[in-house]
């Protein structure tokens, strides 16, 4: 039995396999999803190839020469299925991996350039002359295809099991902290495959119901009980959720006794909001030692050139587009153009940040007499129809065109094109346990905030999107959370 990391968004980041055994389990969501990917691969190779064929031999099609190209036509079959056997190989078609992480793009990726490698080998070894254009089209845009296919399916797979469809149904074992902890965290993301049955606990009486935010589970026994309620329940997997009594011992155990019924065993890891890419396996002696990376904070170079190109490009193209809001904001009721307001950046200096003007020019001073009626989380004031929002503000709340001169605070490098939230004071003088940890890089226009739901979040869930962001951040995670902005931006999600 092994350790091996799951992906950082999924609700249970390590998982132990019971065995080959567990493979055949009689699972819902697993039935039938290989074979399908695999057809869905085999003729995503297909087309790339025949494109390429087409584009390099245009002439076949005119049969004006018919030998030019039979090489490459008869080498065509054997290349795909030594393709498609190297992404069964490399698992890229495991349905623990699909749907979430980054680590079924990662196989996908490695067996696709060793199967360009085989067939390279080979092809020296046969002494056979495939063209060389013909090479070029087809093993990029095989892998292109490829990876749009996958995310097709991954797209397909998380609204079915947004709507319930598909899911490994679980058993949740461990004290009672530990088990909301976690159910909470698989309830919130569906996208990762789980779906709680029920909870087995020593710590409060059975029947209760467990709060795991949008749904709740029962306790139905104590852990003493767990293997036979695992076969009664038809569960395929069991999490355990931090400790349990009886150790490291009871734990190997339970993995034997639940690999006899095809059982899978998940163990949640102590770690939380921890990237796959910072933690190392150390193994001693058979125990697999986790050793987290410690973040850098400093070595950011590639990022401050992103924003420095991303806001000079952006204020250039976007000019036309200012110039009219800033009309629009100026007509609307005279008042002034930009709103600034202090902020909190990085070190905790303060700075003043840059928006057009929504509300009324007498909007902080009205703000006390809303005070009650707050919808806003923690220390935020929000209101979905604040009363000092103007008719043109309204619409450049709910596009994000309002933040747009921020681009500006970008260049001047006091914000980064991502990042966290940027704070107000009177919202760092109510930090604690460590939310200050948000100060220690650049605050951004767009963040895992803004693409998670911006003003829906609640405080502490905000306050944990930042911090994942601090801990966890890569130069990729930043023009994926950029792609992102732009659908999140289109759908108004928490933009009020």
């Amino acid at each position: 039995m092994s350790l091996a990391m799951r992906p950082p968004t999924a609700a249970v980041p390590v998982s132990v396999p019971a065995s080959s055994a567990a493979a055949h389990a009689p699972a819902g969501a697993r039935r039938g999803f290989a074979p399908a990917v695999a057809l869905l691969d085999v003729g995503l190779l297909v087309a790339a190839f025949a494109v390429a064929h087409v584009a390099r031999f245009p002439w076949e099609l005119s049969a004006v020469r018919p030998q030019a190209g039979w090489v490459e036509f008869a080498t065509a079959p054997a290349i795909i299925l030594i393709w498609t056997s190297l992404l069964s190989t490399f698992r890229t078609r495991d349905p623990r991996i699909a749907g979430i992480g980054g680590d079924e793009y990662r196989r996908l990726v490695t067996a696709s350039l060793v199967s360009v490698a085989v067939v390279a080998v080979v092809a020296y070894a046969a002494q056979l002359d495939l063209a060389r254009g013909y090479v070029a089209i087809a093993f990029p845009l095989g892998l292109l295809l490829l990876v749009v296919g996958r995310w097709v399916v991954r797209t397909a797979l998380a609204r079915s099991r947004a709507r319930g469809l598909r899911l490994q149904d679980v058993l949740i074992v461990g004290d009672t902290e530990d088990v909301r902890y976690v159910g909470r965290r698989i309830a919130a993301t569906p996208s990762a495959g789980y779906r709680v049955r029920a909870v087995v606990t020593d710590c409060v009486p059975v029947g209760t119901a467990i709060d795991l935010g949008p749904v709740s589970a029962p306790v139905v026994s104590g852990i003493d009980d767990v293997l036979a309620l695992a076969r009664s329940e038809g569960v395929s997997a069991v999490v355990v959720a931090g400790a349990v009594r009886g150790g490291h011992e009871r734990l190997r155990r339970l993995g034997w006794q639940l690999e006899e019924h095809g059982v899978e065993l998940v163990v949640s890891s102590p770690l939380s909001d921890i990237a796959a890419g910072r933690v190392h396996e150390r193994p001693v002696d058979g125990l697999p030692l986790m050793h987290i990376e410690t973040p850098d904070y400093r070595r950011r170079g590639g990022k401050r050139l992103l924003d420095i190109v991303g806001a000079s490009l952006g204020l250039v193209l976007l000019a036309p587009v200012l110039a009219v809001i800033a009309l629009a904001v100026r007509l609307d009721d005279g008042g002034p153009v930009f709103f600034r307001q202090t902020r909190v950046g990085r070190g905790g200096a303060e700075f003043p940040i840059l928006k057009f003007r929504t509300m009324c020019v007498d909007a902080e001073a009205r703000m006390a007499a809303l005070h009650d009626v707050n919808e806003g989380a923690g220390p935020l004031f929000k209101m979905k129809d604040d009363p000092r929002v103007t008719r043109v503000g309204t619409f450049l709340r709910k596009t994000s065109l309002d933040e747009l001169p921020q681009l500006w605070n970008v260049l001047s490098g006091s914000m980064s094109l991502v990042g966290p939230r940027p704070a107000l004071p009177r919202e760092v003088a109510l930090y604690e346990d460590f939310a200050d940890r948000r100060l220690l890089v650049t605050p951004g226009i767009t963040g895992l905030w803004q693409v998670s739901g911006r003003s829906d979040l609640d405080w502490a869930e905000g306050v944990r999107l930042d911090l994942h962001y601090v801990e966890n951040w890569s130069f990729l995670h930043d023009l994926v959370i950029l792609a992102r902005t732009v659908p999140s931006v289109l759908r108004s999600r928490g933009a009020y």
